[in-house]
């Protein structure tokens, strides 16, 4: 289906991806739209591992200090967030932590929105 139809393959991930998150469970639209960059990885690493991945260690560190904190410390690596790439080539570029931050930036830290800024600018060049 998906060489037939991209579109509609693209369509049914990202309605998983809703699904997923949505039965996880959120306190507010900003937690909800971070669980759903998280399940969006989770398509990532699958597709990539040709098996069913979760992100561990992202999960791991959700635990230790809570949702929002995590995609937080997440982003304000120096290192970018894993997967960018990936989410685009998969059409979920809108599930990076980043897009999600700048779509809440109420919700985190002034620093974390600005790396969020950096980042989604640097990626955008890249793509043009």
């Amino acid at each position: 289906m998906e060489r037939e139809r991209p579109d509609l393959a693209e369509e049914a991930r990202k309605r998983g991806i809703e699904l997923r998150a949505k039965v996880h469970g959120a306190a507010s639209k900003a937690e909800h739209e971070c669980l759903q960059a998280i399940y969006a990885y989770e398509e990532v690493l699958t597709r990539k591992n040709g098996r069913t991945t979760r992100a561990t260690r992202t999960w791991q560190m959700i635990d230790r200090h809570g949702l929002l904190e995590a995609v937080e410390r997440a982003v304000n690596r120096s290192t970018q967030t894993a997967g960018y790439k990936a989410l685009t080539e998969m059409g979920l570029q809108d599930f990076a932590f980043e897009a999600v931050i700048l779509k809440y930036p109420e919700a985190f830290s002034q620093d974390a929105v600005e790396k969020s800024r950096q980042r989604m600018a640097e990626w955008q060049d890249e793509d043009n």
